[in-house]
């Protein structure tokens, strides 16, 4: 549905996006991540056509963005950053604008436009001028008018900023939906939103590809990923003889303590390759008569792996 191949893109001195090549199938909802000036934005403007690029191809459905601009984009919905729209309009006069600029019959814009408009849920703001609406509001009249003409190809560059934590559901929601016959493509910087809706991420930094697998895959990446946490409440003892107690757990290759304040002892545990520490400690700790008050599997950050593939990437 989308075919990246070595897509790069320069501003006199400056290459912001660098020899960039990935494809996205129907169904897959893409996480694309990357810090501030990496190169994110200007990859969703040459894959929208709005930016040509300076060397490689981009093509939407087998339309290039180039060659076949418009049949690229009739395919495409897209919520630019900052969600620009005519603030002297009505979000029904926009939706309205949009449909007919799409080529939707006229027999079929009023049910187009009410399904977009149920869909993000601004029905109580339909009559109302655009510049006076909230941020969540407007953000939310961009949406509508990326889906009104039901997109195979959806585009969302920071699609829940400025939204509240109701709002921000909502709308994950409906990527979940759409993403059933769809392309979605979400450009964020919100990394709860990569594991809570994506099905694959790909990070970029200082223009170039530098992560490209599912949120899970990202997860492991943190060496933290599979450790066991533990904080004991009213912990007996010293911080060292507890530590040494763990470390004594078959399977434990390290343990790391994480805090020690108000009788409160916090560990974690890294097992050994393939080791399974979870169990044995467990029963340690009901042996040993501990106050358990945490004891989890970790996941893994994404924050700190997003830290590490990116270090000293970030642009001002």
């Amino acid at each position: 549905m989308i075919e990246i191949q070595h897509l790069t893109k320069r501003f006199g001195a400056l290459t912001a996006v660098d020899d960039v090549s990935f494809d996205v199938a129907r169904g897959e909802v893409l996480g694309f991540l990357g810090p501030n000036g990496a190169g994110k934005s200007t990859t969703m403007k040459m894959v929208t056509g709005f930016l040509d690029p300076t060397s490689g191809t981009a093509k939407v459905c087998g339309h290039d963005v180039v060659s076949d601009p418009i049949g690229a984009q009739r395919k495409i919905g897209y919520l630019p950053e900052g969600a620009p729209l005519y603030g002297d309009m009505t979000p029904r006069g926009l939706l309205k604008f949009v449909a007919e600029a799409r080529g939707i019959p006229a027999s079929q814009r009023a049910a187009a436009i009410d399904r977009a408009v149920s869909r993000v849920h601004i029905e109580e703001v339909l009559n109302r001028r655009i510049d006076t609406l909230s941020k969540g509001y407007k953000r939310r009249v961009g949406l509508a008018q990326a889906i009104v003409h039901d997109p195979e190809v959806l585009i969302l560059d920071e699609p829940t900023d400025g939204l509240d934590p109701n709002q921000k559901h909502d709308v994950r929601e409906l990527i979940r939906e759409m993403s059933r016959d769809k392309v979605i493509v979400l450009s964020t910087h919100i990394l709860e939103e990569v594991a809570a809706v994506c099905s694959r991420a790909i990070i970029i930094a200082r223009g170039k590809l530098r992560f490209d697998g599912t949120p899970a895959d990202l997860q492991a990446m943190d060496p933290a990923h599979g450790a066991v946490s533990l904080t004991i409440g009213q912990a007996p003892g010293t911080t060292e003889a507890l530590g040494e107690s763990l470390s004594a757990i078959d399977g434990v290759a390290r343990v790391e303590p994480l805090d020690a304040a108000n009788g409160v002892a916090s560990f974690r545990l890294y097992p050994a390759e393939g080791a399974n520490v979870f169990g044995p400690l467990s029963a340690l700790a009901h042996e040993r008569g501990w106050e358990v008050d945490h004891l989890a599997v970790e996941d893994g950050r994404l924050d700190e792996v997003f830290r590490t593939v990116t270090a000293g990437d970030a642009r001002s």
